[in-house]
């Protein structure tokens, strides 16, 4: 356990706020933790030398006390500094002044790690482990005063120690421009997307949830008329006894649990009996109403407003991702589905901006490839996906017809992710040996995606890691298995 030893000050009067806010003005930077109610926060000085407290029952003028402390001029680190900055915001403060998280750091580092909770980074970073107030699963039991504010200084100890050892290291891999120039400014910007949240039409979402209700009632009459008798069709076992026992429909092969009835056998039974339409479309209507209509309506806050989690540390490439709710997959394809975005509105004396680049992965890839044929079509705002039908069936583009435009536009987004000429013959109904002469086409013509795309993954294989414009890396320890299929 951490053992280091700092004076600890308590933060009471008007008086002591002024010593507190010099002292932490003049320090080279300060680490800071705080409980979850934000009853207690610790500043504990770069040096590690002196820790101020601030409490909420004895500070006097605790959110002024924290809005200075907060301000621009006192530089601060931190472990997880978004979900903090959010909740200041929702006390009324806005806060700046972060030259480092521990926790968005270790993620750089190691973006596939699955957990990045600052006493595991303690122990594989710092040498060291937390261990005051946790049970033997490492979560925090319930403390008393003195314990809370043990384990308080700690972390903050734990935070000071953590960015000595993280910080160089981004440094040396490349990362530190990656790390203060784009991940944490958008810590305060997605801080500030939670706490405003996303305005919904509530009346409209429940109206919607009970027009799929009627839907859903009607379905499961029509399915229980065609299939004899009532019965549980959520149940995969009595289910599967209806479609290929009563109904003798063409069985997969059955499992311990019994038949299968998931969506890929739905699929394939599709059009050999009218239940099975009716089935897909009841399951479609069901999870819209459960995990959309219902479950959306559940998290609408008193401000009319849902609040989602950006999460900045779960994915191993770099993306976000929405947590309760999950804002980001929002049904838009088929027209029921599509309909719950119009829940979704803008605020009193506002609108919504939907704002899109076109055919954005085609510009990174002519940009990346340094392709020069690609490049010129871009620059010259040519039709990309004409010009590549030109390239590829060898016609002048005036020549091109709709269907091999289609096909082309087809090799040109699948080439990005690697598609292969079966799947590409799949995806645009011709030979694999068709399919295939299109890729080859491709790569004649775009020279430098051929080399770009060759060599990418020859320097995968050698480095272990791909790495993005910015500096970011991916880590790839697959690319070196024995096992082919990995």
């Amino acid at each position: 356990s951490y053992t280091g030893e700092c004076r600890s000050r308590n933060i009471i009067t008007a008086a002591d706020i002024s010593e507190m806010l010099l002292a932490l003005k003049t320090a080279p930077w300060v680490a800071v933790r705080c409980d979850d109610g934000m009853e207690t926060v610790v500043f504990l000085c770069g040096d590690a030398q002196t820790a101020f407290i601030l409490r909420r029952d004895t500070t006097e003028d605790y959110g002024g006390a924290l809005a200075q402390v907060f301000g621009p001029d006192i530089k601060k680190a931190g472990h997880d500094i978004k979900d903090l900055q959010r909740r200041l915001l929702d006390m009324g403060i806005a806060s700046d002044g972060w030259i480092f998280d521990t926790a968005l750091a270790a993620y750089l580092l190691s973006p596939t790690d699955s957990s990045y909770n600052l006493r595991r980074l303690s122990e594989a970073y710092g040498g060291f482990s937390l261990q005051a107030g946790e049970d033997e699963d490492g979560q925090l039991s319930l403390l008393d005063g003195a314990q809370e504010l043990a384990r308080l200084l700690s972390e903050a100890a734990a935070v000071s120690i953590l960015k000595e050892k993280l910080e160089p290291k981004l440094t040396e891999l490349g990362m530190d421009k990656l790390f203060s120039g784009i991940e944490l400014p958008l810590c305060r910007v997605l801080a500030e997307m939670e706490h405003t949240g996303f305005c919904i039409d509530k009346k409209a979402l429940r109206d919607f949830g009970d027009m799929l209700s009627v839907k859903i009632t009607g379905l499961e009459k029509s399915i229980f008329e065609l299939a004899g008798e009532p019965f549980n069709i959520n149940s995969p076992k009595q289910l599967g006894a209806i479609l290929f026992e009563k109904l003798m429909l063409p069985a997969p092969k059955k499992t311990k649990t019994g038949y299968s009835t998931n969506i890929e056998v739905l699929e394939y039974l599709h059009g050999k009996h009218p239940i099975i339409g009716l089935l897909m479309e009841y399951r479609e209507l069901s999870k819209l109403k459960s995990t959309y209509a219902d479950g959306l309506m559940k998290v609408i806050s008193a401000d009319g407003r849902i609040h989602t989690n950006f999460q900045m540390t779960v994915t191993a490439t770099g993306r976000l991702s929405s947590t309760e709710p999950n804002l980001q997959n929002i049904p838009i394809r088929k027209e029921v589905g599509s309909e719950l975005r119009r829940m979704f509105i803008a605020g009193g004396g506002n609108v919504l901006v939907d704002a899109d680049y076109s055919q954005i992965e085609l510009r990174l890839l002519a940009h990346i490839a340094d392709d020069k044929v690609m490049q010129s079509a871009f620059l010259h705002g040519e039709d990309i996906h004409s010009v590549t039908a030109s390239q590829v069936f060898g016609i002048p583009p005036e020549d091109v017809t709709p269907t091999m435009r289609s096909r082309a536009k087809a090799v040109n987004f699948g080439i990005v992710y690697g598609i292969s000429a079966f799947s590409l013959s799949q995806d645009i109904g011709v030979t694999t040996a068709e399919a295939k002469l299109y890729i080859d086409s491709y790569f004649a013509k775009y020279h430098g995606v051929r080399a770009y795309m060759k060599d990418v993954v020859e320097k995968a294989k050698k480095d272990g890691y791909v790495t993005t414009l910015f500096g970011r890396r991916r880590y790839l320890p697959e690319l070196r298995s024995s096992n082919y299929n990995i």
